[in-house]
Parts: structure tokens; C-alpha cells; sequence
């Protein structure tokens, strides 16, 4: 556990170790304390088999809280996972289409339920943050944290070093603007691109602007924390190190989903 939710723990509970409900819905890996609040005001919400709409309601351990009729249990352990996610996958917790889901992959070391932390796409490989922690994932998944994600392009064709710096200016496609914080040439088919704010595929509507299709698409980096030499579908868990290093960085940039594949 962070060293973050270790303080704002021992703040929450009181001698009797109840905590307030969001904070629970929180630590029983369903959604952030913020989102938790949304569920609690529209009504999904019971303990003991009355549902609650009012915030402030403190809960203990032995409470039977439900959301939306299923019962939920806080975790004691808070786990935040680097994954290194295969292409052919996708980021959801299931897939109504029989496609291989990334969460699969964790699911023999951990009991616990992780979500991942923003998404790539099925397309794509590298890394990926899975967490049971709502508070962690909300604050580095949201747009404001500055948090870099950088990525191993190789495209079909050989390209012009203007679209790079096309890129790093800006390009509007259609209504939407992107713009990336780096582009750099690897070689001539390889590109190493960084995003602070990923929008939805960005680099794959970028480069099929300029007529370049992608062969391979991997992200290496998620703020600190890098690929390295993770195998493909391998797992570690992030270090004390990292986590602080991405909550820091959402500091820094007044922050509180990555989608920028």
C-alpha cells in the first residue's frame, strides 16, 4: 500500500473502524471515492439491506454493502500492477465478442479484483496499469495528471521527418486537435512518440492523416514506470518508488483516461 493511502486510512477510521462508505466502495476496488459519491446520490447503493442515498454514512467491515444488488467487500491489500499487454487483447473486464481480455492474464496471480488504469487498443501492445485502488487510478488516469505515456511506432512505410514536426505543432483532423510532446526518428520506420494527454487512438488518426498505416504500436512508458524487458503478457508489480512517482506527478501538474493509442 502507498504510503498515501496508509496516511489518509488512518484518517478515515475511527476506534470503532468504520469508514465512510464511499471511502469503502473505494477500497473494495469498485469505483474512486468520487465515483463512489455518484452511485451512493443515484441510489445504487444498500447496507444491511436499505439503500442509501445520503453522503457521510459510515460502515464497518461487518456491514453487508451491496452496489447495484451485488455484494462488495473492501480489500485490505492495494495492489497496482504494470502489465505488459499483448496485442489481440482488449481492456475491459469482459468481452460479450469472446476476445481475449487483458485483465485475464492477472487473474491466476491475484483474487482480487483489478481494473485497468486507461486502455490501449486491441491493436496495440505494451504497458498498462491494472490496480485495485480506486483513488490511484482516478488520479492518474485523469487528463489534467501531465503524467507522459511514450510509445514504439513502426508504420508500413518509410516517412518525412515534417510530419514529426507537424505533430509536435499540432494537426486538426476533422473537429479534434491533437498534438504530442515528442516525435522523434528511431529509424526509418520507427518512431518514438510521447503523449501527455492521450485522446482516443491519437497517434493511429495522426498518422493515417499523413497516409502512414502502423505495423506495430507498443507503449514503453507510463510516466516512470517502464516496459524495460517484461515479457509480452508478463506481469510485476509496480514499486513504492513508481507509485509515488506517478501520484507526483499528477501533483505537480494539479491534477486528480488515457487513451492515446
Amino acid at each position: 500500500m502507498s504510503d498515501l493511502n496508509s496516511r489518509d486510512d488512518a484518517k478515515e477510521r475511527t476506534e470503532d473502524g468504520s469508514v465512510r462508505l464511499q471511502v469503502y466502495i473505494s477500497h473494495a476496488g469498485v469505483a474512486s471515492r468520487r465515483a463512489a459519491e455518484g452511485l451512493i446520490s443515484g441510489g445504487r447503493v444498500s447496507v444491511n439491506g436499505e439503500t442509501v442515498t445520503a453522503m457521510g454514512v459510515r460502515v464497518l467491515p461487518s456491514d453487508d454493502v451491496r452496489v447495484d444488488g451485488k455484494p462488495i467487500r473492501a480489500e485490505t491489500r492495494k495492489i497496482h500492477v504494470l502489465l505488459h499487454k499483448p496485442a489481440g487483447h482488449v481492456c475491459t473486464l469482459s468481452d460479450e465478442r469472446g476476445r481475449p481480455v487483458a485483465a485475464d492474464l492477472l487473474k491466476g496471480a491475484y483474487p482480487e479484483r483489478l481494473y485497468n488504469v486507461g486502455r490501449l487498443d486491441m491493436y496495440s501492445s505494451g504497458a498498462i496499469l491494472f490496480t485495485n485502488d480506486g483513488d490511484f487510478a482516478a488520479a492518474v488516469s485523469h487528463p489534467s495528471s501531465g503524467i507522459e505515456k511514450e510509445y514504439l511506432v513502426e508504420t508500413s512505410l518509410s516517412f518525412r521527418d515534417d510530419i514529426l514536426s507537424a505533430f509536435t505543432r499540432g494537426v486538426r483532423i476533422e473537429s479534434e486537435f491533437y498534438r504530442c510532446r515528442e516525435a522523434a526518428r528511431v529509424s526509418s520506420r520507427r518512431i518514438r512518440i510521447v503523449l501527455v494527454e492521450g485522446k482516443n487512438r491519437e497517434i493511429r488518426r495522426v498518422l493515417k492523416f499523413f497516409g502512414l498505416g502502423i505495423k506495430s504500436l507498443v507503449r514503453t512508458r507510463i510516466g516512470p514506470v517502464v516496459l524495460g524487458d517484461l515479457g509480452v503478457g508478463m506481469h510485476r508489480e509496480l514499486t513504492g518508488a513508481e507509485i509515488r512517482g506517478l501520484l507526483d506527478a499528477r501533483s505537480r501538474n494539479g491534477g486528480n483516461d488515457d487513451c492515446g493509442d
